[in-house]
């Protein structure tokens, strides 16, 4: 099986409500009892954030989100599928659950 990261997208800096962390909750329980789940997470806030740069001599750390933009990613899953439109569903589910966009992406193989 393929694994995708679906990565949550959000335009406020609010955590998940009770009844959208609910609803998550149940998202979860169904990924793992399909075989789905390999792991995910919720992130903290953009503002948290450190930028590291090694890539000229020694590294630079600046605070702050990569970008500046109107949403970021909240959290994620990780998941496994047999196929694109297997994990397209999943990420659809997913969407509707966290009550948020989602972005679904392949891993490399």
């Amino acid at each position: 099986m393929a694994q995708y990261l679906m990565s949550v997208l959000a335009d406020t800096a609010g955590l998940a409500t009770e009844d959208e962390q609910a609803a998550i909750d149940v998202f979860n329980d169904r990924l793992r009892s399909g075989g789905h789940w390999v792991f995910a997470g919720g992130l903290a806030a953009p503002g948290t954030a450190t930028v590291v740069d090694g890539r000229d001599g020694d590294p630079v750390f600046t605070d702050g989100p990569y970008l500046e933009s109107k949403e970021h990613v909240a959290g994620f899953w990780i998941i496994e599928a047999p196929h694109l439109d297997a994990a397209l569903r999943l990420a659809a589910l997913g969407s509707k659950h966290c009550n948020r966009r989602v972005e679904l992406r392949p891993f490399l193989g």
